[in-house]
């Protein structure tokens, strides 16, 4: 957990209390001097120590970028470490200063003062640079994080709109030759594809959703199907899954769509259509099946649009093997797998 900055604050005074006690603790004792002077040149020099620190965490802030920034803190760190040293020593001289004894001890000392002020500052300098740079870092990940999760977003919303487009078409076309010679029927498939439309609207928002309510929009589309193909079309659900699992939205409809595709094209008769829902192991499993033929195969660009349903799979779970397709002689096979958290 990162520190606050109250915590941060109490840290620094107790640092700075800490150097003024264990300056007065060398004057007093190593050297012999008094309370006065021992006091005197410990709140001194612990407050130069402090403005320069404070001036070096400012100036590293204030850098306009992390370019160089470590030759930039030494530099730094060097430049306060004299100014500080000097300033001490004035200030001594017209303040603290009332022997010549006194004198000649801070002047003696004034080496090893400069020496432990510059190896405070270079390190107050350089941690603080490092701070500086890996709050940079952080930022830019975050701002490459934002990206990728906006784009994924973005890509992710266009292959869902893309789902509708050649449904609807479909659809509109048949109502258009509904039109001329059974006006009932197109009237009955104006009604179904608005209750479908209004549906895919109300669904947009979700992210999931429980695998009976996708059911409930699947017949939705169904019954539009079944008034353009009529008792051509029978498709068998068997659902056999645990009531809390769930499937991202607009995944089952354009499956569907290509297995009724490619089961009535080129065919007179009927049509059956078998999906099949389980779980297994923490993993929803929809398995269609529709009939196949090679050599009847749809007009060219009515492909079966299954790419589009990988690629949302990948963008969701990152993972490529959970659309599985193949066929035989007569039947073609579609097995989608969703991943469940808590089943």
């Amino acid at each position: 957990m990162l520190p606050t900055k109250k915590n941060i604050h109490w840290k620094i005074w107790v640092l700075v209390l800490l150097l003024l006690a264990i300056h007065v603790y060398i004057f007093h004792v190593i050297g012999h001097f008094g309370w006065g002077p021992s006091l005197s040149d410990g709140a001194c020099s612990t407050a130069m120590i402090s403005l320069s620190i404070w001036g070096i965490v400012l100036l590293i802030r204030t850098y306009p970028t992390t370019a160089a920034i470590y030759p930039y803190a030494v530099l730094i760190a060097l430049f306060i470490s004299v100014v500080t040293a000097v300033g001490t020593w004035e200030i001594l001289k017209w303040w603290v200063i009332k022997n010549e004894e006194y004198k000649l001890w801070v002047k003696h000392t004034m080496p090893i003062r400069f020496l432990f002020i510059w190896v405070l500052n270079s390190w107050m300098a350089t941690n603080s640079a490092l701070r500086k740079n890996i709050n940079a870092l952080d930022t830019r990940f975050q701002n490459q994080t934002d990206a990728s999760v906006l784009l994924k977003e973005a890509e992710l919303f266009k292959l869902r709109q893309q789902l509708q487009p050649h449904f609807l078409y479909n659809s509109l076309n048949s109502i258009n030759a509904l039109i001329m010679i059974s006006p009932d029927k197109a009237q009955e498939m104006i009604g179904k594809l608005s209750d479908f439309l209004r549906s895919s609207v109300q669904r947009e928002s979700e992210d999931t959703l429980p695998v009976k309510d996708e059911l409930a929009y699947i017949q939705s589309y169904l019954a539009i199907e079944s008034v353009r193909f009529g008792d051509r079309l029978q498709v068998a659900i068997d659902n056999d899954c645990s009531p809390s699992t769930t499937l991202p939205p607009f995944l089952l409809q354009p499956i569907l769509e290509n297995a009724i595709k490619f089961g009535l094209y080129g065919k007179t008769g009927t049509v059956k259509i078998d999906i099949s829902i389980i779980s297994e192991a923490n993993m929803l499993v929809i398995t269609i099946t529709n009939p196949y033929d090679s050599n009847l195969l749809p007009p060219k660009g009515t492909g079966f649009g299954l790419e589009g349903i990988r690629r949302r799979l990948y963008l969701l779970y990152a993972r490529t093997d959970l659309l599985e397709t193949k066929n035989d002689e007569e039947t073609f096979t579609t097995i989608l797998k969703i991943p469940q958290q808590n089943v």
